[in-house]
């Protein structure tokens, strides 16, 4: 899954593609369905594609709503909890992260 204190979007070697606070609502889509698929130099990860679609939807994106409904429907509660309890660290973070 993906650290909370980790922020650059493209890092280059064995680091993975993360979320960054100036990321728009599309950027974050397109974040989560690499991951969701694993492509992209994402692993396949729902836990961490539920929490940047629930990032995603936070900024605006109608298509994240869907698809992280569709991954709710997917995921057992353990894995659900764990995706909120790490979209509201990501957030806690600093307050701009949800900013639109």
């Amino acid at each position: 899954m993906i650290s909370v204190q980790d922020t650059a979007a493209d890092l280059s070697g064995d680091q993975l593609p993360l979320p960054t606070p100036d990321m728009d609502g599309e950027a974050l889509f397109k974040l989560g369905l690499a991951y969701s698929s694993g492509q992209d130099g994402c692993p396949l990860d729902r836990v961490s594609a539920h929490m940047i679609f629930n990032l995603a939807a936070m900024k605006g994106s109608v298509e994240a709503r869907e698809y992280r409904k569709e991954m709710s429907a997917e995921m057992g509660s353990e894995e659900l909890a764990e995706a909120q309890r790490a979209a509201r660290r990501w957030i806690d973070t600093a307050p701009a992260h949800v900013a639109a």
